[in-house]
C-alpha cells in the first residue's frame, strides 16, 4: 500500500511540475490565454490574475504532497494533511466537471483527464 502512495505521490509531482510549466507560458504570453479558463478570460490583466492564483495553489498543492511524502517515508501520517488532499481530490473533481463544459478542445480533453487522474491520485494518497 505505501508503494502504491509513493508512486501515486511521484506522480503527483510530475502533473503539477507540468501544470506550473503550463501556467508559466501562460503567463509569459508563449501560449494564448484564450485557450484557458474555459475560454472566458475577457482580457490581458484577468488572465494575470487568474494565472498568478493557479500558480500560487498549485505551487501550495505541491508543498503539502511534499509533506504527505516525507510523512510517509517517516512511517508517520498527519490528519490535517489528509484533510487538506481529500479537499484537493473534491476540487480536482469539480474542476473535471467545469473542465467538461470548456469551449476549449484542449482544456475540455486534457483537462478533464487531467484532473480527473489528479483526483483519483489524491483519493489513492490518503485512503487507509
Amino acid at each position: 500500500m505505501v508503494l502504491r502512495k509513493k508512486v501515486a505521490l511521484i506522480l503527483m509531482f510530475v502533473l503539477l511540475g507540468v501544470l506550473l510549466t503550463f501556467h508559466a507560458m501562460v503567463l509569459s504570453g508563449v501560449i494564448p490565454y484564450d485557450i484557458v479558463w474555459a475560454g472566458k478570460l475577457k482580457s490581458y490583466d484577468e488572465m494575470i490574475r487568474f494565472e498568478t492564483v493557479s500558480i500560487l495553489i498549485n505551487s501550495l498543492m505541491l508543498l503539502v504532497f511534499v509533506v504527505k511524502y516525507r510523512l510517509l517515508r517517516s512511517g508517520r501520517s498527519n490528519k490535517i494533511i489528509d484533510i487538506i488532499i481529500w479537499i484537493f481530490a473534491l476540487l480536482f473533481l469539480l474542476n473535471t466537471v467545469g473542465n467538461l463544459f470548456s469551449k476549449s478542445t484542449l482544456e475540455l480533453v486534457l483537462g478533464s483527464a487531467l484532473t480527473l487522474v489528479s483526483a483519483v491520485l489524491c483519493v489513492v494518497i490518503v485512503r487507509k
